[in-house]
């Protein structure tokens, strides 16, 4: 009895807790191969497309649905443009409330995923990343320290819609 009460347990636990163990698109992990291009870009933030191809690599590494390829025989080809890099003031100084102490920053980028073989497209979206900056004596440096992690955040939001894509 025992035995059966643990079982079943089991068996409960493991059929409702809606984990999918492997790539969620119905493909075999690593089954097509992706080619990650830089970025376009149309901001005068300089130095913007590297971190955000770098990271964009690394999370299609991690996830596993795709293979990285390097070589121009890519199944896939990822292309994009970033379009905006904004930043907001969301805190304030306490004793003055027009001087900055923190920023959002905004990074807007579009990009396209077509099919080597048949040119079709496969995804097309608009993406928006953000990250918090501390103001500093050098705000430059500050926000070029923050560039990865806001790639980072971009770079995430594509691979979502990568592996997660109905294609």
């Amino acid at each position: 009895m025992p035995a059966l009460s643990v079982s079943c347990l089991l068996l409960f636990l493991l059929s409702g807790c809606g984990y999918q163990l492997g790539p969620t698109n119905g493909m075999a992990a690593g089954s097509r191969t992706v080619q990650i291009n830089l970025f376009r870009n149309q901001t005068f933030e300089p130095r913007l497309p590297e971190p955000l191809a770098t990271s964009l690599r690394r999370w299609i590494q991690r996830d596993g649905t795709y293979r990285l390829a390097t070589q121009n025989d890519a199944d896939v080809i990822v292309d994009g443009t970033i379009t905006e890099y904004n930043r907001v003031g969301v805190s304030f100084q306490p004793t003055d409330v027009l001087t900055v102490r923190d920023y959002d920053i905004f990074l807007v980028t579009k990009f396209t995923a077509t099919e080597r073989a048949t040119g079709r497209v496969l995804a097309s979206a608009t993406v928006t990343g953000r990250t918090t900056v501390r103001v500093s004596a050098d705000q430059s440096s500050a926000e070029r320290q923050a560039a990865p992690l806001l790639a980072e955040d971009v770079a995430r939001r594509i691979t979502a819609m990568l592996v997660d894509g109905s294609w």
